[in-house]
């Protein structure tokens, strides 16, 4: 029997375990990259466990997210960025020199190695044919301490791509809107999607980057694309034809599911709000004439040289509508570069658009939030309530494209008959590679002494499980609970990243301003439980939806299912994760009720629970007098964490013995 993709890179670099679908596998990480939302206290952690250098291969410490300095908590997290990764061996992307993973795309992803990220859209790398899985800081922590990932092995979902995209108004965006129109933000769990097909010909690497960057918003773990010459193009005109490799599925590899998709018969489509699954035809939406306030085109998902050359070319000779803002983000210095040398920057500020610096910006709610109740149409990939830092804005996602003429229409406007050219980007021979922004790993780094403003704080721990939890409910929520519900971000929030005890005032605030004084109340009485639905933490890798609750005291999460990457942070966090065993059962427990789990340590140690289940526990609802069954899902190494209290306890622990 033939391999596919993923089969092929996992059997490459297993430490331990089985590559076959549901087996644990351990993993060897080629490299691990941090953002600075997350960055900070992933390198807090590395250092928690006491490692003196990085011990895998390549690791960088980028800055992103957190660029607005309106006071001096995002320099200092800056500087602790930068000296970090001096003192421990990463490289350092210094700010202003763009989006982590359009960077990562262009100066050191390669086809056929496992990359981790502490972001959610990690799995931009797939389409250069790596394995690049987004995860929690801690797991990048105790990865670049040298332990493996250890990993579930997904299911493999093929979707083949036939045809082309040969309409004037589609891009590849409309890929990804058309499978999360078929799947739904659930559809991927549990799966890596691997794309195949001969619509593969056409697409290059920052299309393919397009599709899994948003692929993300599947809940799958990752999606790849094989490498070939598209792929050794792109790393041609890089400067890096020495890290191509041809990788391939066998003629005869098998997949549990295959999608077909026609691209010649795709046509432009926008999610509406709430959700990136929300999807409809621009030419539906058209027939409503809503009015559009503000476009936004960037972000990692569609920030490159060539979607931003196609924008251009809508836009040069024309001027967007009265009343309109549109901002503009390229995703790295290197895209910046070259829009000016070709004087598609001046196209740009010509036509109205605000550049802004290559950063995730109004993506992240850091800037660029709309007005009360306004339209905004994005290239982005999430379109959560609230995210964009309005709660009443309504958030559209469509390609770049479209947005473009929305920008020059004013309104959701059907391209049918447009007399605007759109003039298709060929990849460039060449990139201009200045990589001074680069800061590379110093063998003197161990002399590097780490700075840390008085905003930043040493990382929490929990203790060991108890035996018994006893606990109150403190929320009861429904299916799709993001993590941006759980632990907000935006301007106000995301400079707290480092200070765990001042962000802990923002969990769930949204939905409930007192749930931070609830919980530290019920801390005091033996802590807190969260009742949630289907898909339980999905969105975001943000360890700090786990984090925060578990300083608050949260001691488990009962839901119908959980989002991958927020389940292991719970675990890493020393939150047990559990499963309605009758999903009828989330219905019957209220905010306040006393919730009693027994022998819970008793449980973790049983060395026969189901490989699939986990183990099983009965909880009590003491208010209403009655019981129901939960599972938890747990592993051998995830229950002996919760026993230890997380991950980062667990290490150390593991760390010390073997010194000894």
């Amino acid at each position: 029997m033939g391999r596919n993709v993923v089969e092929k890179i996992l059997q490459e670099h297993l430490v331990y375990g089985d590559t076959k679908t549901g087996s644990r596998a351990g993993l060897r990480v080629d490299q691990v990259y941090t953002q600075d939302a997350t960055g900070t206290m992933a390198w807090l952690q590395f250092e928690a466990t006491g490692t003196d250098r990085v011990k895998v291969p390549l690791a960088v410490s980028y800055v992103d997210h957190n660029m607005l300095q309106s006071n001096f908590m995002n320099a200092d997290d800056h500087e602790f960025l930068r000296t970090a990764a001096a003192r421990f061996g990463a490289w350092f992307s210094r700010p202003g020199n763009g989006i982590s993973h359009q960077v990562h795309l262009e100066r050191f992803s390669a086809p056929g190695r496992i990359a981790l990220g502490t972001d959610s859209h990690t799995p931009t790398g797939g389409g250069i044919g790596m394995l690049a899985i987004g995860v929690g800081g801690l797991d990048a922590a105790t990865v670049m301490a040298g332990a493996p990932l250890e990993l579930r092995v997904p299911e493999v979902v093929e979707v083949r791509l036939t045809g082309r995209l040969n309409r004037p108004w589609v891009a590849a965006m409309d890929v990804i809107l058309e499978l999360l129109k078929r799947l739904t933000v659930k559809g991927g769990v549990g799966k890596i999607i691997e794309y195949s097909g001969p619509g593969l010909k056409q697409l290059s690497v920052p299309e393919r980057a397009t599709i899994t960057n948003m692929g993300a918003e599947l809940g799958a773990t990752t999606s790849i694309f094989p490498s070939d010459e598209k792929t050794l193009s792109f790393l041609k005109a890089q400067g890096r034809e020495k890290d191509w490799v041809e990788l391939k599925a066998d003629p005869d590899a098998v997949y549990s599911d295959t999608i077909t998709i026609n691209l010649s018969g795709l046509e432009p489509m926008m999610a509406a709000p709430h959700s990136p699954d929300n999807v409809v035809t621009v030419r539906e939406m058209a027939e409503r004439k809503m009015k559009v306030d503000q476009v936004c085109i960037g972000s990692c998902t569609n920030s490159s040289y060539m979607v931003m050359k196609e924008v251009a070319s809508v836009l040069k000779g024309h001027t967007v509508q009265p009343g309109m803002n549109l901002l503009v983000n390229p995703g790295s210095r290197q895209v910046a570069l070259m829009l000016a040398r070709d004087g598609l920057l001046g196209d740009f500020l010509a036509a109205g658009a605000r550049v802004l610096e290559c950063s995730c910006g109004p993506c992240i709610g850091m800037g660029g939030s709309p007005g009360s109740a306004q339209v905004s149409v994005r290239t982005y990939n999430r379109n959560f309530k609230g995210r964009s830092g309005t709660k009443d804005a309504m958030v559209y996602l469509a390609n770049p494209l479209i947005c473009a003429l929305f920008a020059l229409r004013g309104e959701v406007a059907a391209p049918d008959g447009e007399r605007i050219d759109v003039k298709r980007a060929k990849e460039p021979a060449s990139y201009p590679v200045a990589d001074n922004m680069l800061v590379p790993p110093s063998a003197e780094g161990r002399q590097t002494a780490i700075r840390k403003g008085p905003n930043i704080k040493e990382v929490p721990l929990k203790g060991p499980v108890e035996n018994e939890i006893h606990a109150e409910a403190l929320l009861v929520v429904g299916d799709n609970i993001t993590t941006d519900d759980i632990m907000p971000a935006g301007s106000q929030i995301l400079p707290l990243r480092s200070n765990i005890p001042a962000i802990s005032e923002y969990v769930y605030r949204a939905i409930d301003a007192d749930f931070s004084k609830r919980a530290v109340a019920a801390k005091g009485k033996g802590g807190g439980v969260i009742i949630g639905g289907e898909n339980y933490g999905q969105g975001s890798s943000r360890e700090h939806a786990a984090l925060a609750p578990m300083y608050l005291g949260v001691k488990a999460v009962i839901a119908k299912s959980f989002a991958r990457i927020h389940r292991a942070n719970l675990i890493n966090f020393g939150i047990l994760p559990l499963v309605f065993k009758d999903p009828a059962d989330h219905d019957r427990i209220s905010r306040q009720d006393e919730l009693l789990i027994k022998n819970v340590r008793g449980a973790l140690k049983e060395e026969d629970a189901s490989p699939r289940t986990g183990q099983t526990f009965v909880v009590a609802d003491r208010t209403k007098g009655f019981t129901f069954e939960v599972t938890s899902g747990l592993s051998r190494r995830e229950a002996d964490l919760i026993l230890a209290g997380g991950l980062l306890p667990y290490t150390r622990a593991k760390f010390t013995q073997s010194d000894n």
